[in-house]
């Protein structure tokens, strides 16, 4: 039985795309004999606190679905100031040092990325006689020149070299865009690069056809309430004379979109505050649409929630270009707008109409999803590869 160690900064009992992605990721390849072990902070995201069940501990070490899952320490914070981040960063790549110390480290290993600072920590100390795999969700530095948390000065130089040595040190880069994996073949022509989409695994539900209880189109979205999601300004921004507009989540904007709710009384957006992951999908398929917005466009992103909504048999307004625009054309799997355009999306909106999205669309698109973006066939690639 191979041993595989996955080093991620985000797991369950947390929740988001990365989160899921590397639950959904350790459970396969337990699944296919791997002996799978998993480090990670204790649990702080998103709020930057502690999650109450961890507080006081400096580590925790348990076992889920034959899964071994070491917790460590972190200085938890969410803060906007941007050395209390680096320190929070800091302080799990201090922990992470002191368990390379004090465990026997398989030879294959699994390094989530970003944080840069903490895969460059694994890569720093881990590289000799070791199968280290880069799995890259997001391109760092340059998402974070493109949101505008960056700017190009030295310090900016510093995590391109960083993530430039990442790169090298990595036996293989695995990336969930093509565009990622282009950007790492730029640097490095000839490391070897995975394309490993955020497909879920969870079985799709069965659409069955509901009755018509509102002339508005009923538009959702679900997730995080950050800054690149931009939810608080297409609040804003939307034309309501055709939709409804339902908002699930948490985040930094959280009390941004209340309090325009509160301002904005006539206007039918719902805040339905957060809901547990077992049953948000249940939730999700009543509704006509969903939203997947981006305020700027992210070069190599490509949100996860295309691959879970389409799998629900949801229709995507997709408003966040780059690579999940091609995705959503290509596979006809609703519309798209050009990121940040406001008026152009109000123009789309105004042109679907409610019947539209009938039972048959919703059943096409989730027939796609299963056809397209399969993880277990996925999965079975990259296991040939570990083999």
């Amino acid at each position: 039985m191979k041993k595989v160690l996955i080093i991620t900064s985000y797991f369950p009992p947390e929740t988001g795309a990365a989160s899921n992605r590397i639950f959904h990721l350790a459970k396969g390849l337990e699944k296919h004999n791997f002996e799978v072990s998993i480090v990670t902070p204790l649990p702080n995201y998103p709020t930057g606190k502690i999650f109450k069940e961890f507080k006081g501990k400096f580590s925790h070490k348990s076992i889920d679905n034959n899964i071994t899952i070491h917790r460590l320490w972190i200085y938890a914070s969410n803060s906007k100031n941007k050395i209390l981040r680096l320190f929070a960063m800091l302080s799990y790549s201090l922990s992470l040092v002191w368990f390379f110390l004090s465990h026997k480290i398989p030879r294959t290993v699994i390094v989530q990325s970003p944080p840069l600072l903490v895969a460059f920590t694994c890569m720093l100390f881990l590289s000799k006689k070791r199968e280290l795999i880069l799995n890259v969700s997001d391109l760092w530095p340059i998402a974070g020149l493109e949101l505008g948390a960056f700017k190009r000065n030295f310090s900016y130089k510093m995590l391109e070299r960083i993530e430039h040595f990442n790169y090298r040190k990595a036996t293989m880069v695995i990336g969930q865009s093509q565009e990622i994996l282009t950007h790492v073949s730029k640097i490095i022509p000839d490391k070897k690069t995975f394309l490993y989409r955020n497909y879920p695994d969870f079985n799709p539900p069965k659409l069955l056809e509901k009755p018509n209880s509102s002339e508005k189109i009923k538009m959702v979205y679900a997730g995080l309430l950050g800054i690149a999601q931009g939810i608080y300004k297409l609040c804003e921004n939307l034309d309501y004379s055709n939709i409804e507009f339902h908002i699930y989540g948490a985040g930094a904007e959280t009390k941004k979109i209340e309090g325009f709710i509160a301002s904005n009384p006539n206007l039918p957006i719902h805040y339905h505050g957060e809901v547990k992951r077992s049953e948000l999908h249940a939730i999700l398929v009543q509704y006509d649409l969903t939203i997947i917005p981006l305020l700027n466009r992210i070069y190599g992103s490509v949100p996860s929630k295309i691959f879970e909504y389409s799998r629900l048999g949801l229709p995507i307004l997709y408003f966040g270009g780059g690579e999940g625009e091609d995705v959503i054309k290509d596979c006809k799997l609703g519309w798209v707008v050009e990121a940040a355009n406001y008026n152009d999306l109000n123009k789309v909106l105004k042109n679907i109409t409610k019947p539209e999205l009938n039972i048959s669309i919703k059943r096409n698109i989730q027939e796609i999803s299963l056809k397209k973006f399969s993880f277990t066939h996925q999965l079975n690639r990259l296991i040939k590869i570990l083999e």
